[in-house]
């Protein structure tokens, strides 16, 4: 296949095949693709961008432009009224976590209806490391929907939501479970229920690898916020770092007024330099979030064809850009993991080994060799090294990349004699 990767025989065939399964998938992520790369384009002529709105601001940033037309494309893009758009949002969980603190209040109630929350956000909400500043420890009450089937339970939904609680909140991605991820029409779903029962509740979605995966976003239908991280799907592999709240223009006021200080809000914030980077970001964001699904479709063709489970399946309607991979045993895992890493771009000559990631309950093992540290919309694979011994493998900022780090890491397991 290339004069540059030695990949077995078997494997190279086990890859053509599984392109072919993939023909008709691949046709449906370009439509989508198209239309949200011309949604965006369409705001950001509907906005006037130009290079002025590049340039950067030091101290307060009092008056940035840049700054202010950002927020506002954003909003276009995922029919808002007001988004908050920053580079200091230092990862996904901390944008959450202003979202959170920016909303609720002492005493009111935080509703998930899609079972317990990312590792991540434990230590956020309370549900571990009290103490340590939780939503809890500020008395705001918080409550779980289990998943039903690995679905929303829409008539516990129903029965829980009522006027004492203040937020339905929902994670659209899985974390490191097996469920599917969340449609938006599932989301819609879960809006018009919850508003009919308490039309003053305030729906806000984890929106993290969700974005332009579908033609909506969940904003697009009745969520009140959603929230998520630069370094995945909506900063397109150029933002460095950073995230973006998007929703009610008083809502993102409050999120604003946690993020700096109330009564200054969105007014200050110096840019240093990165707007070009987030504008940059956002107009490739939809062609980045095409080849990753594109990856994640061959990944799962090519392990499916090895005999392992896949979720989803490469021919499912798919919500965000994860796919996992059921291992079966923590050498394949391993192996697997060094098998991406090989083929990335960057720190190819490092061998991932599990270790105690800060936020995790469990050793993890992470493949990420990639231009921006911790990019997931770049090709990453990462697992908690525990039953049953998944790869989650995110992102390929470009398809024939993260073809061959799959090609190579089912290589890696065939020559350990893992490979089923």
């Amino acid at each position: 296949m290339t004069p540059f990767f030695e990949v077995d025989k078997k494997i190279e065939i086990a890859s053509e095949q599984a392109m072919k399964k993939c023909a008709q998938q691949f046709e449906n992520i370009e439509k989508t693709t198209e239309y949200n790369q011309l949604k965006v384009q369409a705001a950001f002529i509907k906005h006037n961008i130009s290079e002025s709105h590049f340039c950067s601001s030091t101290g307060y940033g009092y008056n940035d432009r840049g700054r202010d037309a950002l927020d506002k494309v954003w909003a276009t893009v995922f029919g808002t009224e007001d988004a908050l758009v920053r580079h200091n949002f230092t990862c996904g969980t901390h944008t959450l976590a202003t979202a959170l603190f920016g909303v609720l209040r002492p005493g009111d109630k935080m509703l998930c209806v899609t079972g317990t929350p990312y590792d991540t956000l434990h230590n956020v909400i309370g549900i571990s490391g009290n103490g340590m500043g939780s939503l809890k420890d500020f008395g705001i009450l918080y409550e779980e929907i289990p998943l039903k089937n690995n679905r929303l339970d829409y008539n516990a939904i129903k029965n829980a939501v009522d006027s004492s609680v203040k937020m339905v909140y929902l994670q659209r991605s899985r974390g490191y479970e097996l469920r599917p991820s969340l449609l938006v029409e599932e989301i819609e779903k879960a809006v018009r229920i919850s508003k009919a029962e308490n039309p003053n509740v305030i729906v806000m979605v984890d929106n993290c690898y969700g974005e332009f995966v579908e033609r909506n976003e969940p904003s697009d239908v009745g969520a009140d916020l959603i929230a998520g991280s630069l370094i995945k799907n909506a900063g397109g592999g150029i933002a460095p770092t950073g995230g973006y709240i998007a929703g009610r223009k008083d809502l993102i006021e409050k999120c604003a007024y946690r993020q700096t200080t109330p009564g200054l809000g969105k007014e200050v914030g110096a840019t240093l330099g990165h707007n070009r980077e987030f504008y940059m970001g956002l107009f490739h964001a939809p062609h980045a979030v095409g080849e990753a699904l594109k990856s994640a479709v061959f990944i799962s063709a090519l392990f499916e064809s090895f005999g392992y489970k896949t979720t989803p399946a490469y021919d499912d309607k798919r919500g965000d850009i994860v796919q996992s991979l059921e291992l079966e045993n923590p050498e394949s895992l391993i192996a697997f993991c060094q098998g991406v890493q090989q083929g990335s771009p960057i720190d190819s000559f490092l061998t991932p080994e599990p270790w105690d990631m800060p936020g995790y309950d469990s050793k993890v093992v992470m493949a990420a060799g990639t231009f921006t540290l911790g990019s997931t919309i770049e090709l990453s694979a990462d697992a908690p090294i525990r039953e049953p011994y998944c790869a989650w493998i995110q992102g390929g900022l470009n398809f024939h990349s993260a073809k061959i780090c799959a090609m190579l890491a089912a290589h890696q397991m065939l020559e350990r004699g893992l490979l089923k």
